[in-house]
């Protein structure tokens, strides 16, 4: 039955490799269960429900991408989006989280009706190969940049805006350790070495919070819990009203749309050329079921009561242990669904556990460079301005546009305008009116 629903033999992948990526990109991705709770509950949302509803729609979408897709991408509430929902659209703009969750679902059904039509697909393929690349190398350095500013080896620094973080912290000495554990299993060639460092980083984590050393990896006092109080479970359909009485609420839905739009672009996009699922004209393989069970994934969301489900760049961790099919996202969307009542296990999964396995997954996609063509200007110009501001503006989807902008200004300027897509031109064009209003 798995051979049928999935083809693992056309992939060259077994059930047991499957089942091995996906917990790894579990547990690299099990950081969102704690932060979007958290994160969402400054703007008034109970805590304990909107752990359930990211729990919940994180599986669901997570499955339905394996099933429908047969992806080895899996889902969750989007970082970033997040933020936009409490600390913008709440806070500032001061929509209740009722209302910004009726906005969350109106541009879920829009994505779906742009995937039906396959007018997000057209986009997409419309992305120059170069294009892509960059972007897959850039979520690379993003994710990295992730992995260690959550270990604390990068910190903020007000004269340089960044700096080394303390190496004395054992909080950034343990992520430090699987980082050079994660390398060496690597180099040696090791079967699943991102999952084994993720493992002997949280076994040396438990030991060292065991001797007394203080923010390390703690064993839970219980293994279950059992509240299913769930008040954000419909709470949308009381925020029509508020959300269409706002003069600016177009706005805050195109953002939720562009946000979401562009981050899942450029992450099954990135994903996909790791996997192997790219054609000979450059193109994803099922993109239509992916982009359409990620727009599904949104409404759920929402209904559940979170913000936007997206598909998440840490499904590369699961990728580079050797995932290739949609069985690595059901087995992360199953261990999610599991996590309900598991989840005091999870304190053993800190950031300091997860930031080795997203700095080598960051290094793995950084290979992509090696596929841009330097010396043609055009291309260098485009993958860097991508690369770059995606790392500096801590977003991807800033990243994509300002690389959309800067290939369209290029193309204009090398006489070579009538060679670019008419949909590039208008992407182009949207960008501009999004970073100017």
């Amino acid at each position: 039955m798995l051979e049928k629903l999935f083809k693992l033999s056309s992939h060259k992948t077994t059930v047991k490799t499957e089942i091995l990526a996906g917990l790894t990109t579990f547990l690299a991705m099990a950081y969102i269960l704690a932060v979007n709770p958290g994160m969402l509950g400054a703007t008034g949302m109970p805590v304990q429900s909107v752990f359930l509803a990211t729990a919940i729609a994180s599986g669901v979408a997570s499955i339905l991408m394996g099933v429908l897709a047969n992806y080895p991408v899996s889902l969750a509430p989007g970082m970033g989006v997040n933020a936009f929902f409490t600390y913008t659209v709440c806070m500032q703009f001061g929509y209740s989280w009722q209302a910004a969750l009726a906005a969350v679902f109106v541009s879920g059904i829009v994505f779906i009706i742009i995937s039906v039509t396959g007018l997000r697909k057209m986009i997409i393929n419309a992305i120059p190969q170069q294009l892509k690349l960059a972007i897959g190398a850039g979520i690379g350095f993003f994710i990295a940049f992730i992995g260690m500013k959550n270990a604390g080896i990068i910190v903020a620094n007000e004269s340089t805006f960044v700096a080394l973080g303390s190496l004395t912290d054992p909080v950034v000495l343990l992520a430090i350790f699987g980082l050079a554990l994660t390398l060496i299993l690597i180099a040696k060639k090791v079967t699943a070495a991102v999952f084994w460092g993720l493992i002997g980083t949280a076994v040396v984590g438990v030991i060292a919070g065991l001797c007394g050393i203080a923010n390390m990896p703690q064993l839970p006092s219980s293994i279950m819990q059992f509240n299913f109080e769930m008040p954000t479970l419909g709470a949308f359909m009381s925020g029509f009203g508020e959300l269409f009485a706002h003069k600016d609420f177009i706005v805050v839905i195109f953002s939720f749309l562009f946000v979401d739009f562009f981050d899942t672009a450029g992450t099954l996009v990135a994903v996909a050329n790791r996997a192997g699922l790219v054609n000979e004209k450059g193109e994803l393989e099922n993109i239509e079921r992916a982009l359409l069970s990620d727009s599904v994934g949104t409404c759920v969301g929402a209904v559940l009561g979170t913000s936007t489900v997206t598909s998440f760049v840490e499904s590369t961790s699961g990728v580079e242990v050797g995932g290739r099919t949609g069985l690595t996202a059901v087995t992360t969307g199953i261990l999610f669904l599991l996590s309900i009542v598991f989840f005091p296990l999870l304190s053993v999964v800190t950031s300091a556990v997860t930031a080795p396995a997203l700095i080598v997954v960051g290094i793995l996609m950084a290979q992509q460079l090696g596929g841009i063509e330097w010396d043609n200007f055009i291309y260098a110009s485009t993958g860097f301005m991508a690369i770059i501001m995606m790392i500096l503006c801590y977003s991807i989807s800033d990243g994509i546009a300002l690389g959309f902008i800067t290939y369209g200004a290029v193309m204009l300027g090398s006489g070579k305008a009538k060679e670019v897509r008419p949909i590039i031109w208008i992407l182009d064009l949207i960008f501009m009116l999004y970073f100017i209003l």
